[in-house]
């Protein structure tokens, strides 16, 4: 993330790298690490700046004023964009995950997921054919480091056996939650 004064020497243009001697900051920075993602933050609002640094290579470019939220949410964006491409995509047996789309394929088309389910889904795919206690699902997908006597995982099941069918995830008493190895063959409409 660059943060620029007010200053208009402080452009992304070449203009301001002859005035100044000096290579400007986006331009070092992409130079040094082509791979990174850079976020400008300034309080130059015009659309002529706006245009130049991202052609110059920033991933964004917010002006002030600007809300916090805003900006997270912002960051977030690119965050998980750079996290998760469009089109990557996790496989265990039948199950296809969508990283990029949060949606998930047993073979009966894409269907959304809360971000919290498609976490339930990811996590029991990464231990496809193994039993995940509760208490792995609420610490990696909620954060909790124990459980509280909360049915929010057996929820969050209930919810994704009512999207993607009641055999993909099986409960294996006092070890937890595991998917299925093998889904039946989708039946006929008629």
């Amino acid at each position: 993330m660059i943060m620029m004064p007010y200053n208009s020497s402080h452009r992304c243009s070449s203009q301001a790298t002859q005035t100044s001697g000096t290579p400007h900051v986006l331009e070092r920075m992409l130079s040094a690490r082509p791979d990174q993602a850079v976020m400008v933050l300034s309080c130059l609002s015009d659309v002529a700046a706006r245009v130049d640094c991202l052609e110059r290579g920033a991933q964004d470019y917010l002006a002030q004023p600007f809300s916090p939220a805003e900006l997270l949410a912002r960051v977030r964006l690119r965050v998980r964009d750079t996290a998760h491409p469009r089109g990557e995509v996790i496989e265990a047996g039948q199950l296809r995950l969508d990283l990029g789309r949060l949606t998930a394929d047993t073979g009966h088309g894409p269907v959304p997921l809360t971000r919290l389910e498609f976490l339930l889904l990811r996590e029991l795919a990464g231990h496809a054919g193994q039993p995940v206690p509760k208490g792995r699902l609420l610490a990696t997908v909620w954060g909790y480091d124990f459980d509280l006597g909360s049915n929010v995982v057996d929820v969050s099941i209930r919810r994704l056996r009512s999207k993607l069918g009641f055999d993909l995830i099986t409960t294996v008493r006092g070890e937890g939650y595991q998917l299925a190895d093998r889904l039946p063959a989708p039946r006929p409409h008629g």
